[in-house]
């Protein structure tokens, strides 16, 4: 038996095989067929892009991907617009570079019934799109998340992936972890804000007070540390702490956004 939460068993589901021969009534009908959508947001990305995008393209289990760039002044349009290894790829544009209202476009523009957000930097690895599918395939899975690791053989890089699982057992489920949500979860709690800062935790405290499960996936999506790397790490490591710090004690991200400027730029 499994532990009971909010009136429900709670099952760990971790084995694929599992998941595919289990009777349990919350299983939905594997002969259904589960859509996933990829929304990747970015602005200024052509640095990154292309190797993103050739991480999706290997993922059977990718039914479209849909791209909302915010107005960028590089080659990032220029790339995603000739990009042809992927079949069902749309380019949204949009005039500003919010990721939260990025990303928000982007499921208006999807047809699937999972959205899957994706940073612009984050590539996933082979078998993730057929993870999420049969985790989504358990109607009491909302969403989730994967591990992840920071690109480099950097003491930084090491440190970052180490120091990611710990954050996320205190409640910190950041948007470079490739979260995934149900469609009628995520239109249910009204998607992401469109805040200045913080979007990603913003929508991870929403999901958790829906009724369900939001699971954790232990396959690696890779992430660049350059957001890190442009200036001293301990300096802009502990600035990123200290803001991290002021959301969590309850100050609105519209007040830390006059004193806060994102490190990714």
């Amino acid at each position: 038996m499994g532990k009971i939460e909010n009136g429900f068993e709670r099952r760990e589901i971790f084995q694929t095989k599992k998941v595919q021969n289990n009777p349990d009534p919350t299983f939905i009908n594997t002969k259904s067929l589960i859509t996933l959508s990829v929304v990747i947001p970015t602005f200024n990305e052509e640095l990154s892009i292309r190797k993103t995008l050739d991480a999706v393209s290997r993922l059977v289990n990718v039914d479209e991907v849909i791209v909302v760039d915010g107005g960028s002044a590089d080659k990032t349009v220029e790339i995603v617009e000739s990009y042809k290894n992927i079949k069902k790829l749309k380019l949204v544009k949009i005039a500003e570079a919010n990721r939260g209202r990025q990303l928000d476009e982007g499921t208006k523009h999807a047809s699937g019934e999972i959205f899957w957000f994706l940073h612009a930097d984050t590539r996933p690895v082979q078998g993730s799109g057929r993870q999420i599918k049969q985790f989504m395939r358990y109607k009491e899975v909302i969403g989730g998340n994967f591990e992840i690791t920071f690109s480099g053989e950097t003491r930084w890089a090491r440190f970052l992936t180490r120091l990611y699982p710990h954050l996320r057992s205190i409640g910190s489920v950041y948007g470079d972890t490739a979260i995934f949500v149900r469609r009628e979860i995520y239109e249910r709690i009204g998607g992401f804000r469109f805040l200045p800062v913080f979007e990603d935790l913003d929508l991870y405290k929403r999901l958790q007070k829906q009724r369900g499960r939001f699971v954790h996936i232990n396959l690696p999506v890779t992430t660049s540390l350059h957001r890190f790397e442009s200036r001293s790490f301990l300096r802009t490591f502990s600035r990123w702490s200290f803001f991290q710090t002021l959301y969590w004690i309850g100050l609105p991200p519209r007040h830390l956004a006059k004193i806060y400027r994102p490190i990714k730029k």
